[in-house]
C-alpha cells in the first residue's frame, strides 16, 4: 500500500473512531429502545449497532459532508427493519405494546426528534404511512396499561 493511501486509511480511522467515541452511546440507547432492551443489559441491541456501524465504516468515504450520525441512524434503522421478526416480543420496557415498525417510527420522531418526512425518508415509506403508524402507536400507549415487568428467565 502506497504512503498516501496508508495516510488517508489512517485519516478515515481516526475520523470514525472520533465520530463513534461521540455518537455510540445515543445510538446503542436507541436501539436499545427499537429492542426493548434495558440500557445495562442489551446484547441484541449492541449486535444491531455493530452491524450498523460496520455498515456506516463501509461507506465513510462516500459521505462526503452528509451527517454521519444520520447515516448510522438509517443504518441502524434498516437494520433493525430487516430483522424485526426477531424483536416481535421485545423483553420489556415502554415500547412493550407496540409492533416493531411502530416502535421505529415512535423511536424516530419522539426520541430522535425527526420530522415526519426525514422519517418517512429514512424508513423509505409515504409520509402518511408514517402519519398512520405514529398515530396508532400513540393511541395504543395512551390507551393500553403498561404490561407488569416480567423477571429475567421468566416464562412468556
Amino acid at each position: 500500500m502506497g504512503t498516501r493511501r496508508a495516510a488517508a486509511v489512517r485519516r478515515r480511522d481516526r475520523e470514525f473512531e472520533t465520530f463513534t467515541a461521540g455518537a455510540a452511546g445515543r445510538l446503542l440507547h436507541v436501539a436499545a429502545l427499537l429492542t426493548g432492551e434495558s440500557r445495562t443489559h442489551c446484547p441484541a441491541a449492541e449486535r444491531l449497532l455493530t452491524a450498523a456501524l460496520a455498515d456506516t465504516y463501509a461507506t465513510w468515504d462516500a459521505l462526503r459532508g452528509e451527517d454521519p450520525y444520520a447515516c448510522a441512524r438509517t443504518a441502524l434503522a434498516t437494520r433493525f427493519g430487516a430483522s424485526s421478526w426477531r424483536h416481535r416480543r421485545p423483553c420489556g420496557g415502554v415500547l412493550t405494546r407496540l409492533g416493531p415498525r411502530e416502535r421505529l417510527v415512535l423511536v424516530l420522531r419522539l426520541h430522535e426528534g425527526l420530522g415526519e418526512d426525514q422519517t418517512a425518508a429514512t424508513l423509505d415509506l409515504p409520509p402518511e404511512r408514517v402519519r398512520a403508524l405514529y398515530a396508532h402507536a400513540l393511541s395504543t400507549m395512551r390507551s393500553r396499561p403498561a404490561p407488569a415487568p416480567q423477571a429475567p428467565g421468566a416464562a412468556r
